[in-house]
């Protein structure tokens, strides 16, 4: 019997990769896609937009579609018993009767490990070995399978255990990078704002050093420019004194 699943089946395959989803996610258009799938998508498209309706995507990280991934695997796991159940009954129809006679199978050889009809168990061939019904001969090889079934279930919940831990673990050691990152950025930022504070003391400082000392220049100039004009009205004086005559030049020195 094929396994009905919930929604009609053609619903449960991701339009990118046109297979059963895995890890489905949904975007703000209500469309679902793997989660793999919409990544890879974005990194050849450069862009963040859904596959069918090309609507931007505001979200990196779009949250899991819960619903539709129980549904899948509901379906997966039906399917798998059907098709588990469809191979059993086939063996079953298989080997329900002899190759050899076309008898029904009714007792099993525990010498040879094989089921027998009756023909064979009357046979020289199985007439010294140890036979029992093959329903004895079920219920023991179950009893038998149990512990190894229990041994196995219970690497099952280890591994399963394990699994969930590592899981827990990633998201820790994302969480944990994600904060550490944001107390690096913090952490720079505030650098950041000390080294424009003091850039910006020390450029005050540099402008008011350069005002002071261009203000003691001044009035040095200024003060060079004064005895620079007193000399030069004396050269001048003393030119205009050389140029009169002798008596009158010592007129003037007198």
């Amino acid at each position: 019997m094929a396994a009905k699943a919930l929604i009609p089946e053609d619903n449960l395959y991701c339009s990118v990769c046109c297979d059963i989803f895995k890890e489905p996610v949904v975007l703000k258009c209500s469309h679902s896609f793997c989660r793999e799938c919409l990544q890879q998508y974005w990194g050849e498209k450069s862009s963040r937009e859904c596959p069918i309706c090309r609507r931007k995507a505001s979200i990196t990280e779009p949250p899991v579609n819960l619903a539709l991934k129980i549904i899948v695997e509901s379906y997966l796991k039906q399917k798998s018993e059907s098709e588990s159940a469809e191979e059993s009954e086939a063996l079953v129809k298989d080997e329900a009767f002899c190759s050899l006679h076309g008898e029904k199978l009714l007792f099993f050889c525990n010498h040879d490990k094989k089921p027998l009809c009756i023909i064979c168990q009357t046979s020289k061939k199985h007439i010294n070995h140890p036979v029992c019904p093959v329903e004895v001969a079920v219920l023991d090889l179950k009893e038998e399978l149990k512990p190894a079934l229990n041994l196995i279930e219970e690497k099952l919940m280890r591994f399963t255990k394990a699994e969930q831990e590592c899981k827990t673990t990633t998201q820790y050691n994302k969480r944990q990078a994600r904060l550490t990152e944001r107390q690096i950025k913090a952490e720079f930022e505030k650098l950041h704002q000390f080294l424009r504070e003091e850039e910006a003391a020390r450029l005050a400082a540099l402008r008011e050093e350069e005002e002071q000392k261009s203000q003691i220049m001044k009035e040095k100039i200024e003060k060079i420019t004064g005895h620079i004009s007193i000399l030069t009205d004396k050269i001048t004086a003393i030119e205009k004194a050389m140029d009169t005559e002798d008596t009158s030049f010592l007129k003037v020195g007198v």
